[in-house]
């Protein structure tokens, strides 16, 4: 029996999962079997740049060591359900991740650019009122192996994993389906894979964590990565945010910005921006007099904006911003100074665009227990349940 702090053998294999172990975690591995550190990296750029999940194709390791790694470990992406091809280049999967759940990731192109949107979490436990995955309810935390086996799976749909591979996913942003901040070890972790030397390579302003505002994760965050920070807040004042992201009754705006703030004042490279993220919602928070607040809120922030036009779910009575609305509030930001982009609605006709991302889950939230804090004490529910995800 191996003995690794932060190494864990699967219950059911009884093997280790190379797939989600960083690099430090992989060098304490082969140490405790009598082996040289500097095989972590050889068997890192075997995994994450080669594609490779057979021990034995590993040819500059030794054979007795290939024989060793195969009776202890394996390297094991969750399971692909289903692949779909939007007639705009974008590309969806559905990820089995056990329980009779799954999960969808989905890889958006734009020129040379090609962006996954990648999921951290089993549904959601923050109930936000606009989106879907959150009125679903919350199973579990995805393993650090699920988190960068999505990355690893659509790299290899593109044939990426190989020596002079086309390098088709360039930027990473965990947005998808869950809270990143509510599965922090696993989600860090996966982020120091996706931006490894030795792994996929991505620049730390290619990755982007976005949060609905757990704080206190989000003040542990700067000490363990220096990944971009997307805050999806989606409302100007905290009477109207409250009733779109509740956890903002326990952490308001305010607080929610000053640790923001901290986070990107604490990078090296300080001068980069947080990235706001406002799901526009017909007649709720996409009138002027909101847009006008919302530039003064955000007047001593560092910030770039993202407006999202909000995508009509069955669960919800909300409304798609008119485009007349859209427009004349990114004008009054505009006008105010900001950097105020609209996210452009991809890959619609196969379900993937934000807010269609469709997986299935085994809701075991109790709904009395609000803003993920307690997600331990919960209940199966009888039959899985079709759910969204905000993908913001």
């Amino acid at each position: 029996m191996i003995n690794v702090v932060g190494v864990d053998s699967d219950p059911e294999t009884g093997l280790i999962n190379l797939l989600g172990l960083t690099q430090s975690k992989l060098e304490a591995l082969f140490e405790a079997l009598g082996e040289k550190r500097f095989r972590a990296t050889q068997v890192l750029k075997w995994v994450h740049q080669l594609g490779v999940s057979d021990f034995q194709q590993m040819t500059n390791i030794s054979k007795a060591l290939r024989e060793k790694l195969a009776d202890i470990a394996e390297i094991r992406a969750p399971k692909v359900l289903q692949q779909l091809d939007s007639n705009d280049g974008t590309r969806k999967f559905l990820i089995q991740v056990g329980g009779g759940n799954a999960v969808e990731t989905v890889f958006i192109p734009d020129g040379d650019r090609g962006t996954l949107c990648v999921s951290s979490q089993v549904g959601c436990s923050l109930d936000c009122s606009f989106c879907a995955t959150g009125k679903q309810g919350f199973n579990r935390d995805l393993s650090a192996a699920e988190i960068i086996g999505q990355v690893w799976i659509a790299a290899k749909s593109f044939d990426q994993l190989r020596e002079g591979g086309p390098r088709r996913v360039t930027n990473v942003v965990l947005m998808g389906m869950g809270e990143p901040l509510l599965n922090f070890d696993n989600v860090v972790d996966a982020m120091h894979l996706m931006m490894h030397d030795n792994c996929y390579g991505i620049s730390k302003r290619r990755v982007t964590l976005s949060t609905s505002g757990v704080v206190p994760q989000l003040d542990r965050l700067g000490e363990h990565t220096d990944a971009c920070l997307a805050i999806s807040l989606h409302a100007p004042n905290d009477e109207l945010r409250d009733q779109l992201v509740p956890i903002n009754k326990k952490y308001p705006i305010a607080t929610l910005l000053k640790s923001a703030k901290r986070y990107i004042e604490g990078l090296p490279d300080s001068h980069r921006k947080i990235t706001i993220e406002y799901t526009l919602i017909d007649q709720v928070n996409d009138r002027p007099e909101h847009a006008h607040e919302l530039a003064e809120l955000l007047r001593d922030v560092p910030v770039k904006i993202n407006l999202i036009p909000f995508n009509p779910f069955a669960l919800s009575d909300y409304k798609r911003v008119t485009e007349r609305a859209l427009r004349r509030f990114q004008t009054i930001l505009i006008q105010a100074g900001y950097t105020a982009t609209v996210r452009t609605t991809r890959g619609d006709d196969i379900d993937a665009a934000c807010g269609q991302l469709a997986g299935v889950v085994n809701d075991r939230t109790r709904r009395s227990q609000r803003y993920g804090l307690n997600a331990g004490a919960t209940v199966a529910a009888e039959e899985p349940v079709r759910i969204m995800s905000s993908a913001t």
